[in-house]
């Protein structure tokens, strides 16, 4: 059975994030800071060689992804394969809005005030479900709609013919989304309360079935 080694790595700080907006299928560019800390995060990664590098179409994934690249020394690919099944989160009509205010929105009807006390009583799906609920256009993707989107994606990969049994593949990922894959995968091992740093790097194995192990996390 095919197994892929998969680098994942959280996009470089944005504008969004220093404001502690919601920023899912939005965007907002790179900062100074998130610039140089892709760069850093490529040479930490310049002897890996990578037979294919993904990302989503999000311009702070794409441009993560070419400075990342462009500091590899293993004849990786200079450019990523955009895919949008690897968006954030599509947060609907809170996008851009202030994470405190739309997560109290959404959970307060349920006695639970803040994104923490959602993910501490119930879960981060059920956190995506509520958001939905408090959604006024019900356009928020919701933990189902939100799984079958991303796992459509890791088909995309594994069914990618130029891949082999073993191969390093980088991924270009978002807050979010590292923090649900902890949740399905990552068997309680990690603080789900806190959001994974800006070019950190999650390694996982992807195998032909469609499972996903989890080798470290937020590194």
């Amino acid at each position: 059975m095919k197994k892929l080694n998969l680098y994942v790595v959280r996009h470089g700080q944005t504008y969004f994030n220093i404001y502690n907006k919601l920023q899912g299928w939005s965007n907002s560019p790179l900062t100074q800071k998130g610039l140089d800390g892709a760069v850093a995060t490529g040479q930490r990664l310049a002897d890996v060689h990578f037979e294919r590098a993904y990302c989503s179409d999000t311009t702070r994934a794409m441009d993560t992804a070419k400075l990342i690249l462009a500091e590899n020394k293993q004849h990786s690919p200079k450019e990523a394969i955009t895919v949008m099944n690897f968006r954030e989160e599509f947060y609907g009509y809170f996008e851009g809005n202030d994470m405190g205010q739309a997560w109290y929105l959404a959970g307060a009807p349920h006695g639970l005030p803040t994104f923490k006390d959602i993910v501490n009583k119930y879960s981060i799906g059920k956190a995506k479900d509520y958001l939905k609920e408090a959604d006024p256009f019900h356009q928020a993707e919701n933990n189902e709609e939100y799984w079958q989107r991303v796992d459509q994606g890791f088909q995309i990969i594994l069914q990618d013919s130029a891949l082999q049994d073993g191969d390093n593949v980088l991924l270009i990922s978002h807050g979010n989304t590292l923090l649900s894959l902890m949740e399905r995968y990552g068997g309680g091992q990690y603080d789900l309360t806190v959001r994974p740093k800006n070019g950190s790097l999650t390694r996982l194995t992807l195998s032909e079935d469609g499972g996903i192990d989890v080798v470290s996390y937020n590194q």
